[in-house]
């Protein structure tokens, strides 16, 4: 793709506008979701396999509450670096992250099986991918059509889940079987940077390029700016929060359901693998589902309903249905399923956060960026305290609660509306690198938000 106008983009019939991907970064979608395989190779089996080592599983509970601390904080950077240095410098910065961080990782803390050496590798590796996979959400914020936000936003969750933890998942199931856990860790390296390079080297569109702040802010206002934010709109604040809910009980559960459903409901840890990559799977297709019905039905409405009222129940059948009949797979799957299409009845809070404050959107997306990293820390955070003393059962209590609060969170994100208009077409990569936002923000927005 050549750094010229996006003809195809700028045409609202071509395949790209029909589905809602913004041509001029398309590449940035499989890079993402090869990036994201590679890092999510772990999910399903880390937890399990550090406990192999001699780690206690509250250590190992710790272990990704301080990953997910780290991950908060690059999160936020993610949105607040993107504005001032534009969103492909702070991706490369996540790669070469994710590089030197996991080699550390593997070639020095797990051989040594020490508790403090694997904490604060893994911390440090907290560091990486949300540099990399927020700042591409930025991106799509800067360039993505108003009236296409949510399905742009839908894609990238799309990509994001099919591959932390789907195919990362599934690809662990087949190959340790073969090399070992181990040897798996190594190749989910090899994995991490194909992404990162596709998605690096063959996007060419030039607003990712520049800082997406005012000329004359200086580097510490915006970097203040996107944490006063969250009081200084107090709706920014709130959005922040339900991503926060939104996801802790997706990480919380990566730590103590693989143990859960092999050692107490009796499935295979192969089983257990392929369920994760089937509950997540089911992502791929009902992010984009969700995207396209919060464009149409309202962002807000589908939040709160689908996503924060879907969990709550979801989350709680994905316990006690398991629990009831026990290694019936089939029946597991089926609620893996379920639980898994509702975590994406959030995917519009991403377009909504751009709604609440148009005038500072990558102030808003870190502050959305802050919400997703703490969801990481919070997760892994209430089954390390709460485990021990209330169980698995009161702990996806405590998380159907999350998504309870979400819910009625959600509830006071009310945007002003926008007049409807006659849908115009997509703008060029050449329009959008001199126009900003304000050829965004002339574009209409969904009803209903």
């Amino acid at each position: 793709m050549a750094n010229t106008p996006d003809t195809a983009t700028a045409r609202p019939g071509t395949i790209f506008s029909r589905l809602g991907i913004p041509r001029s970064i398309s590449w940035g979608y499989l890079g993402l979701l090869v990036f994201m395989s590679g890092v999510g190779i772990e999910a399903g089996y880390l937890s399990p396999y550090l406990e192999g080592l001699g780690i206690a599983a509250s250590s190992v509970a710790m272990v990704f509450t301080v990953y997910g601390v780290t991950g908060a904080v690059a999160a936020w950077f993610a949105g607040a670096l993107s504005d001032l240095w534009g969103p492909r410098k702070v991706m490369w910065l996540g790669l070469l992250t994710f590089a030197v961080t996991h080699v550390f990782f593997l070639a020095v803390a797990i051989p040594s099986k020490s508790y403090p050496l694997l904490l604060l590798a893994y911390a440090l590796r907290g560091l990486a991918f949300p540099l990399f996979a927020y700042s591409f959400l930025v991106w799509i914020a800067a360039v993505a059509p108003a009236r296409q936000m949510g399905s742009a936003m839908g894609w990238f969750w799309s990509a994001f889940s099919a591959g932390l933890p789907t195919i990362g998942s599934l690809g662990a199931s087949l190959l340790i079987p073969h090399i070992g856990e181990y040897a798996t860790l190594w190749v989910a390296l090899g994995v991490v940077g194909a992404g990162g390079l596709v998605a690096l080297l063959m996007v060419k569109e030039p607003t990712g390029r520049a800082r997406l702040a005012p000329a004359g802010e200086s580097p510490m206002a915006g970097l203040v700016g996107s944490l006063t934010i969250l009081y200084r709109n107090p709706k920014v604040g709130a959005g922040a929060a339900v991503r926060m809910f939104n996801t802790a009980s997706q990480f919380g559960f990566m730590v103590m359901l693989p143990v859960w459903f092999v050692n107490t409901i009796g499935l295979t840890n192969e089983q257990w693998l392929r369920l994760v990559a089937v509950m997540f799977g089911t992502n791929i297709f009902t992010n984009l589902m969700f995207g396209v019905i919060g464009d149409r039905i309202g962002w807000r409405t589908t939040v709160t309903w689908c996503g924060g009222l879907g969990c709550t129940i979801s989350t709680l059948v994905l316990y006690y249905v398991p629990t009831a009949v026990g290694s019936q797979y089939l029946l597991c799957l089926l609620v893996a399923v379920f639980y898994g299409a509702t975590l994406s009845g959030y995917v519009p809070l991403s377009a909504l956060m751009t709604a609440i404050a148009p005038s500072h959107k990558g102030q808003a997306m870190a502050a959305l960026n802050l919400g997703a990293g703490a969801s990481a820390f919070l997760g892994p955070l209430t089954v390390s305290v709460f485990l021990g003393p209330i169980g698995v059962g009161g702990v996806t209590w405590i998380f159907a609660g999350y998504h309870a609060v979400s819910a009625l969170l959600t509830l006071l994100l009310k945007t002003t509306p926008t007049p409807r208009t006659p849908a115009a077409p997509e703008p060029s990569t050449e329009a959008l690198a001199t126009t900003g936002d304000a050829a965004l923000l002339a574009a209409p927005a969904p009803k209903g938000l």
